[in-house]
Formats: C-alpha cells, sequence, structure tokens
C-alpha cells in the first residue's frame, strides 16, 4: 500500500469514526439545539421533580424520570411520543391533562423545542 493511499484510508476512517460520538444522538426528524435544551432543563428547574439524565439534580421522584424518554410510546399517558406532542406537554401540560401535577412553567416554543429535542436524544 502506497503512502499517499494509506493516509487517505487513514482519513476516511477517522471521518467514518468521528459520527460514531455521542454529539448528537438524535433521532432522524428532530429539531432543535439539544445543547441548549439541556441548558433550559436546569434554568427551568426541571430537574426540582425530574431526574434528567445528565442534568444535575437531587434524586427526587416526584414526575416521572425522563431517561429513555425516545423509547416510550406515549407521553402522559395519552399522547404519541413525538416531538410536536412532547413540545405541546412541556409548554401546557395542563391543556392535555387538566388533573396533572405538572405545572405551566411558562416555557417558550423555542425552549420547548430545544429541551424535547435534548430529550430525545437520550
Amino acid at each position: 500500500m502506497t503512502p499517499l493511499r494509506a493516509t487517505i484510508l487513514g482519513v476516511i476512517a477517522a471521518l467514518l469514526l468521528a459520527g460514531c460520538g455521542e454529539a448528537d444522538r438524535r433521532p432522524v426528524g428532530v429539531v432543535g439545539d439539544p445543547e441548549r435544551g439541556k441548558l433550559a432543563l436546569s434554568q427551568y428547574a426541571c430537574q426540582a421533580c425530574h431526574i434528567i439524565p445528565g442534568v444535575t439534580g437531587s434524586q427526587v421522584y416526584v414526575g416521572r424520570p425522563l431517561d429513555d424518554l425516545a423509547k416510550r410510546r406515549f407521553i402522559a399517558g395519552t399522547l404519541e411520543n413525538d416531538q410536536r406532542n412532547l413540545v405541546r406537554w412541556i409548554r401546557d401540560p395542563q391543556a392535555i391533562d387538566p388533573q396533572t401535577a405538572m405545572p405551566n412553567m411558562g416555557v417558550s416554543e423555542r425552549d420547548a423545542l430545544d429541551m424535547s429535542a435534548y430529550l430525545l436524544s437520550r
């Protein structure tokens, strides 16, 4: 093998491996900025009621843990689990379930989109 070919193959291998990291694990079709979403989850103090992977907080068991959210079939027991519905739930949970204990935190559309991108990438 020539040195040039070995170099080219090495570069190709490095590029392929670079795509295998955890930088972006969003499911296909999920939009928003997961890193900004992680920050928004902290700013809205979601960890006060939920255990959220990657977000520092107490070990609380008020709301459901939010790990593996992307693998769940439903949100709040009734909504099909997709990003649009997750954004709706985050923004106004009482509109979906008037009896829910989850408060309306006044989350903006942008923050909810980014929060959902983070939660669905875990």
